[in-house]
């Protein structure tokens, strides 16, 4: 960064803004707080006062997506939803660079990304559907063939979020049947 400053080469600067938000989300996933994680998404920030659509786009995208899941986590964390908003918004301008015919697996990463996130929204308001919608998107390019992990991943986030809609469902009928994990023999 001392070599590197924003003045003499602002992209360079920038992608090492990136990378340390990378750090430090990672650091923030394992310690449980939100201290790291709140510099995950400031460092994301930072970077993209240089990198734009304009000038690096298919960065632009990848680092609103990075700042999207930090912000997505943090929402988890917290018992309130503008951080979720924050990044389903993220999330969708990245969608706007990451398409899937540029970038097919970046596409699909981001889409399930952005299920996740409105899955956990989806607890907390109505937007299971959306969650629904990115996972299903999502797993058009995620196949069990190419991306195993992933697509399994993708399958259980697009389980629960089916599981959890059909529960609102029957309880919004007053009827409600027990889960096959409740059932007794």
């Amino acid at each position: 960064m001392k070599e590197q400053t924003r003045e003499r080469a602002p992209l360079d600067w920038a992608m090492t803004q990136n990378n340390l938000g990378g750090v430090l989300f990672r650091l923030g996933e394992r310690e449980g707080g939100t201290a790291r994680l709140e510099e995950a998404v400031a460092a994301y920030r930072e970077a993209l006062q240089e990198l734009t659509p304009a000038r690096a786009p298919r960065q632009w995208a990848m680092t609103q997506m990075n700042l999207g899941v930090a912000l997505g986590v943090l929402g988890e964390r917290e018992s309130g939803t503008p951080r979720l908003e924050e990044a389903v918004s993220d999330f969708r301008d990245a969608l706007q660079e990451l398409t899937r015919a540029r970038m097919p697996l970046q596409w699909a990463m981001t889409q399930m990304n952005l299920g996740v996130v409105l899955e956990v929204l989806g607890e907390r308001t109505a937007r299971l559907e959306e969650a629904v919608a990115a996972l299903r998107e999502a797993l058009r390019e995620l196949t069990r063939e190419d991306a195993p992990l992933d697509w399994a991943m993708t399958q259980n986030s697009l389980g629960v979020a089916l599981g959890m809609l059909g529960e609102r469902r029957a309880g919004q009928r007053g009827s409600r049947r027990p889960s096959p994990h409740s059932a007794k023999p």
